[in-house]
């Protein structure tokens, strides 16, 4: 969600009421909750054109007053707390209107990514895997992007061969953590960490990172260092992006490196692509793909990375989805 979006969501959110917004809070993600959250705890007031701007693009009913006329520290607590449920609200509340508690493995997906790795950097790295397992993908990198570049490579390597966490492991955490979490002891273990966990997290780390990381796979296991590239966004995973996702893409790349990357690219992905063009813009790429002739793998390999890391980017800023999984909501 970019910031004007953020905004003009917030204000969105102080007119629905209460209710309304409980509603749509409990369809946000952490990070859209945290966002939302901020916006709308330091928003007291708008003009009366940004709020009909918005309530115009929604199609809702406009008021005269553009004053909200509440005390947005008690909407939020009241909100977040009827969508999320007390611990949850308590954990976000605690970062967007300066509360001072803290709760388990749960709330940690609340935290911003250094307050997480302050938090756990200093325990063993098997316990920070197992808590970075736990979290959602971006906000695990996020989180070791704040480590020495030994322990965060450490971490990868650890939830590569994690196999599975044991419940009463988790309760032990959860104490050193603070909060109990539910399990027992009779349950299987759960199915947590692993080649695509490790594959998921290494997608959204910067390119340094992410070949420093690699090698330190390649050093312990080449097979499963391997396993986990294959595991790993590629250039044709772009099929996989919804066709709003593409389209923003598109926005971002520029032409010439589009051409080369899709020399190396399968006649379906092509296809994508030209559908989420004009159909002017689509004919004359096709053209320019006919018209460039022969082009070395290197700098096809080279162009595609270049887009995977434009891809990257904006699955960081959460304006793309990746995998198709539908987990980001736009707003």
């Amino acid at each position: 969600m970019s910031d004007i979006g953020v905004q003009k969501a917030a204000i969105l959110m102080l007119a629905l009421g209460e209710d309304e917004a409980v509603e749509v809070m409990k369809y946000l993600g952490p990070r859209e909750v945290q966002k939302l959250g901020t916006a709308m705890s330091t928003m007291k007031s708008v003009t009366t054109e940004e709020l009909e701007t918005v309530l115009q693009e929604f199609r809702l009913r406009t008021k005269t007053n553009t004053s909200f006329g509440l005390d947005s520290d008690d909407y939020i607590r009241n909100v977040l707390t009827k969508a999320l449920g007390d611990d949850k609200a308590t954990s976000l509340l605690n970062r967007i209107l300066g509360a001072r508690e803290a709760r388990g493995i749960e709330s940690l997906k609340w935290m911003d990514a250094q307050s997480v790795a302050e938090l756990i950097r200093n325990e063993h790295p098997q316990i920070i895997a197992t808590i970075m397992v736990h979290l959602e993908r971006y906000h695990a990198c996020e989180v070791l992007d704040h480590f020495t570049e030994r322990l965060r490579n450490d971490v990868v390597l650890r939830i590569a061969t994690l196999d599975g966490v044991q419940p009463a492991a988790l309760r032990e955490l959860n104490d050193v953590l603070t909060k109990l979490l539910t399990g027992n002891e009779n349950l299987k273990k759960k199915p947590m960490g692993g080649i695509r966990t490790a594959a998921e997290i290494l997608n959204f780390f910067s390119g340094e990172n992410e070949s420093s990381a690699m090698e330190s796979l390649k050093a312990y296991d080449t097979e499963m260092a391997q396993q986990i590239m294959d595991e790993m966004f590629v250039f044709e995973n772009i099929m996989d992006i919804d066709d709003r996702g593409v389209q923003i893409i598109l926005r971002e790349v520029q032409s010439e490196s589009l051409i080369i990357a899709l020399k190396g690219a399968s006649e379906g992905l092509r296809n994508k692509i030209f559908k989420n063009m004009s159909s002017r813009a689509a004919e004359m790429m096709k053209e320019d793909l006919e018209s460039k002739g022969p082009v070395r793998l290197s700098e096809v390999e080279e162009k595609q990375k270049e887009i995977l890391a434009i891809i990257r980017r904006l699955a960081d800023e959460g304006q793309v989805v990746l995998g198709g999984k539908g987990e980001d909501t736009y707003v």
